[in-house]
């Protein structure tokens, strides 16, 4: 064991009568080759096959709804709000939601760290909220009845299968 003293142990322990040596430190420096690195998650199997199940759960719950619709305006139930709705705008509204949700998912994915508890919060609120809106603004209570059932049609496609891909 050696017994070097270093100005700072000298200064602490109250050495009187020592003289400070001076010595060269010399300090080592780590250098990387190694192009830039980040440091984050990896994408999981469920983040890269997202958008492919965003549009897969997309159309089928469109074609569902709209089926769901034509088979409802058979029947007679009107499906109105202030007016008519047009059977492609189920499509295209059914479609857009779960785009939302698909996006939604990647979000919380990066963001949160229990995206699919998350997810299923966010997305019980939007349906609760759009059920709201034939509820408040049908035209007849069969048309508020229908598109809510179609609403609910619509989120048991679509959320359950994007929330598989919440890691």
């Amino acid at each position: 064991m050696s017994n070097l003293s270093s100005p700072f142990v000298d200064m602490v322990g109250g050495a009187q009568g020592t003289a400070v040596k001076e010595r060269n430190h010399s300090m080592s420096t780590v250098t990387s080759t190694s192009p830039d690195v980040t440091v984050g998650r990896a994408r999981s199997r469920l983040a890269k096959t997202l958008p492919r199940a965003t549009v897969s759960v997309g159309v089928l719950a469109a074609a569902v709804t709209t089926a769901a619709a034509a088979a409802l305006r058979g029947g007679g139930a009107p499906l109105a709000v202030h007016g008519r709705i047009a059977l492609a705008s189920f499509a295209q509204i059914t479609f857009v939601a779960a785009v939302i949700g698909g996006v939604l998912v990647a979000l919380l994915n990066r963001r949160s760290c229990a995206p699919r508890q998350r997810f299923f919060q966010v997305t019980i609120g939007l349906t609760v909220l759009s059920l709201l809106v034939p509820a408040a603004f049908a035209d007849t209570g069969a048309s508020k009845i229908a598109l809510v059932g179609l609403h609910l049609i619509a989120a048991a496609i679509i959320v359950p299968v994007l929330a598989g891909h919440a890691d």
